[in-house]
């Protein structure tokens, strides 16, 4: 990242110490889908400490560095690009060229211990704390190696901790999208070493992703089928009485399917977590508008219920949006009478006034040609525009431009400039230096830079 959130982290706290919460606060929160403003896929989620850490495959097809969000709240999330695992880091003779992707994270004691897929190998990583730094837990070497002779792929790792104290790993994909083989084994107490010979617990369907859940003594093997850059990916799952199995697939399986009513597409590669006594799943599914064969995932939430008469999941709807505990947090109060306009958009559903919307699934890009792109917000009410929080579409890469603000429209004044060194991250936040009831923002052409294209922008 370019900048550090960290300048703004006060600005924002004696802004925010201004507006006092109200007496009476809503139990719950409406979250919109998707939840993480970009293309993310294959979550894992770890609380500690009061905040939220989710760690993801940055799409397409993952990047060079792991991504994580860390939310306090569940409803804003900041960006952070680990130290470890990195391709330069986690490369063998076998990895070949794919980069980072699928992570599980767990903690066991006081250490965590991240499971994350580099081409078709996995590399195990250890830290103190969810942000690391990580370090590899073996060295230099990968804890599970390609296997030349078994025709599949060594990739979603998945880590699970019994609540007799014993811990397990699963793993593996198949060939062309068929013939999918899940192996696991249990795990020494240095989490990077296999206690037992690993084992293959392959249920009928499956492809990838194996994730383990215990309920009411019984042991679900969920994992997803079909194609990931299609609409067949879906979430099925098997139960057994053991955690190396047999398993035995539900008669209601799959339980998370594509929706077309929903314009929800491919959903799978999930994980689950419990909070406040309630059980929710985070999946991706595809991008709008939906294009086969492309990988821009985005992550998603939904609640979900055990059957306990029938030792079943019930069917999970991928419902746009979900009601969540309402995490209070003092905070700045967001300006909601902003209207906005562009110089140009790329298509119709890209329009500017996409980024007042509140939803990670629509954004404005600017057309291709515009050579001086170009955003101007304006506030309706009687306020001035103090602070702006950008949401570009791509946290890690870099974008250029000037904002300025403004009382009449004729008259301008920067307030930031990131003409010359550009910004990363999410969300970038600026003050406004010279308050205004306007503000424009101007991009500049730069080899480096990004594609103008923004999610959300929100006001102070």
């Amino acid at each position: 990242m370019k900048i550090h959130h960290l300048l703004f982290a006060g600005l924002f706290f004696l802004l925010g110490c201004n507006n006092a919460p109200t007496a009476n606060h809503a139990k719950t929160v409406e979250l919109n889908n998707p939840i993480l403003p970009g293309y993310f896929a294959d979550p894992s989620l770890v609380q500690y400490d009061g905040k939220f850490y989710m760690y993801v495959t940055a799409d397409p097809w993952g990047t060079d560095f792991l991504s994580c969000w860390v939310s306090d709240d569940f409803q804003n999330w900041t960006f952070n690009k680990l130290n470890w695992p990195t391709k330069e880091a986690c490369t063998s003779a076998k990895s070949g060229n794919s980069m980072v992707w699928a992570p599980s994270v767990i903690q066991k004691g006081d250490m965590f211990y991240m499971y994350v897929s580099v081409g078709s190998e996995v590399w195990c990583g250890k830290a103190s704390h969810p942000l690391g730094p990580w370090e590899n837990a073996l060295g230099d070497v990968p804890m599970i190696e390609y296997d030349l002779t078994k025709y599949y792929h060594v990739i979603d790792a998945e880590v699970f901790n019994d609540d007799n104290g014993r811990s397990y790993l699963y793993w593996g994909s198949g060939w062309n999208w068929i013939n999918g083989h899940c192996f696991a084994a249990e795990l020494n107490d240095d989490m990077s070493s296999f206690k037992t010979e690993a084992v293959e617990v392959t249920p009928t369907r499956y492809f990838e992703a194996p994730l383990m859940v215990k309920h009411n003594s019984k042991y679900y093997l969920t994992y997803s089928e079909g194609k990931t850059m299609d609409e067949t990916y879906e979430v099925r799952y098997a139960v057994g009485d053991n955690p190396l199995g047999p398993f035995t697939e539900a008669a209601n399986s799959p339980v998370l399917t594509m929706n077309d009513s929903l314009k929800v597409y491919g959903p799978g590669h999930h994980t689950m977590f419990t909070y406040e006594d309630k059980n929710y799943i985070l999946y991706h599914r595809h991008r709008w508008p939906f294009e086969t064969g492309t990988a821009y995932r985005q992550t998603c939430i939904s609640e979900f219920t055990f059957n306990d008469t029938r030792n079943e999941i019930n069917t999970i709807i991928p419902y746009h949006t979900q009601t969540f505990p309402n995490i209070d947090k003092p905070g700045n109060q967001y300006l909601h009478q902003v209207s906005v306009t562009a110089s140009s958009q790329s298509a119709e559903y890209h329009s500017a006034a996409n980024v007042l919307d509140n939803s990670y699934a629509t954004r404005w890009e600017a057309a291709e040609d515009d050579k001086a792109p170009s955003l101007t917000a304006s506030v309706k009410e009687d306020n001035l525009l103090k602070f702006a929080e950008i949401l570009f579409e791509y946290s890690w890469k870099t974008y250029y431009f000037k904002a300025e603000s403004s009382n009449n429209g004729k008259e301008w004044h920067t307030v930031a400039d990131f003409t010359e060194s550009g910004i990363s991250g999410s969300p970038v936040v600026f003050p406004i230096t010279v308050t205004g009831k306007q503000l424009r923002i101007t991009f500049v052409d730069n080899e480096n830079a990004a594609q103008p294209s923004i999610w959300e922008i929100r006001f102070y």
